[in-house]
C-alpha cells in the first residue's frame, strides 16, 4: 500500500512538470515581474546620495577652556632659548630636578613651532622662553588656579573658573616680602612634615629676593604652621602659611602644575 501511494505521488509530480513546460512553450506573453531597482531614465541625473547615518559636527572649544593650563615634566636638563631655534640666545638652563629633589616641571604657554625640530614656549622657575619638545615628557592639564592676596591675606582656589576653597594666610614681612607675579606649584611634599611646616607643603616656582624659611633655599613654599594664632598677617620670611586644617583641605583640591598668582 505504501509503495503504491508513493508511485501515485511521483506520477502527480511528473504530470505537473509537464504541464508547466507546456505552458512556457505556448504563445502567451511572458509574465512581467516587478524590478527590484527603480528604473532611471538615461537623460535624468542620478539621484542624490543618501544622508550618512553618522554625522560628525565641527569641533568647538569647551566653555571653560581658558581655565585649563598645560604642564610637562622635564626628561632631562634643557636650555631655555629666546626663540624656537637651537641657534637662538640661551636664557638659562632648566634642571631636571627641583631643589627639593623631585622631577622638575614647566608650564607650556602656547603652541609648538617646528624648525626641523619641535620647540614649545614654556614658563619655568625664573625662566620664560622656548625649549625643545624632546626635553619634556607627556603633557598634563589642570583646571585649577590659586590666587594669593598679600594685602587681604587670603588664598583662593578656583576650579574651572569657580571658587572651591578660600582661607586666611600668613605672608612675608616688609623686610622679607612674598614675591608677587605668576608662578605655579612644582611639587607636593610630606617629607617636611613638622611643627613648623605642618602636615603637608607645596613647593612653588616663586623665588624670593631675600632669604625665605623654605628648606630648599630661596623658593617660596605654601605650608602649614604650629602658630595659627598669628594668621592672618605678615609673619613669614616669604613663604605662605595656612592653618593645618586648611593646608590639608587645599591638598585634596590643588594638584601639581596649578598656576599661582600672587598679588
Amino acid at each position: 500500500m505504501i509503495r503504491g501511494a508513493a508511485l501515485a505521488a511521483l506520477g502527480g509530480v511528473t504530470i505537473g512538470v509537464a504541464l508547466l513546460l507546456l505552458d512556457r512553450s505556448s504563445d502567451s506573453p511572458p509574465v512581467t515581474r516587478p524590478s527590484l531597482v527603480a528604473a532611471v531614465p538615461a537623460d535624468d541625473p542620478l539621484a542624490p546620495a543618501p544622508a550618512p547615518g553618522l554625522s560628525i559636527p565641527a569641533p568647538r572649544l569647551l566653555a571653560n577652556g581658558e581655565a585649563v593650563s598645560v604642564w610637562a615634566p622635564l626628561r632631562a636638563s634643557a636650555v631655555v632659548r629666546a626663540a624656537p631655534s637651537s641657534n637662538a640666545s640661551a636664557l638659562g638652563t632648566l634642571p631636571a630636578r627641583t631643589p627639593e629633589g623631585t622631577t622638575n616641571i614647566a608650564l607650556v604657554t602656547g603652541k609648538g613651532v617646528d624648525r626641523q625640530a619641535l620647540w614649545v614656549p614654556v614658563r619655568a622657575a625664573g625662566l620664560t622662553g622656548w625649549i625643545s619638545r624632546a626635553a619634556l615628557g607627556g603633557y598634563q592639564t589642570v583646571d585649577t588656579l590659586l590666587e594669593v592676596d598679600t594685602r587681604a591675606f587670603t588664598a583662593t582656589l578656583h576650579r574651572a573658573g569657580r571658587v572651591v576653597f578660600s582661607a586666611p594666610v600668613g605672608v612675608g614681612t616688609v623686610d622679607a616680602p612674598t614675591p608677587t607675579g605668576d608662578f605655579f606649584v612644582r611639587n607636593v611634599l610630606t617629607r617636611y612634615s613638622s611643627a613648623a611646616y605642618g602636615p603637608i607643603a607645596f613647593g612653588t616656582s616663586a623665588r624670593s629676593e631675600t632669604l625665605t624659611d623654605w628648606p630648599a633655599g630661596g623658593f617660596v613654599g605654601i605650608h602649614g604652621t604650629d602658630r595659627p594664632d598669628l594668621l592672618p598677617g605678615r609673619v613669614s620670611h616669604g613663604c605662605i602659611r595656612l592653618r593645618n586644617i586648611d593646608i590639608l583641605a587645599l591638598a585634596r583640591l590643588m594638584p601639581v602644575g596649578t598656576p599661582v598668582t600672587i598679588t
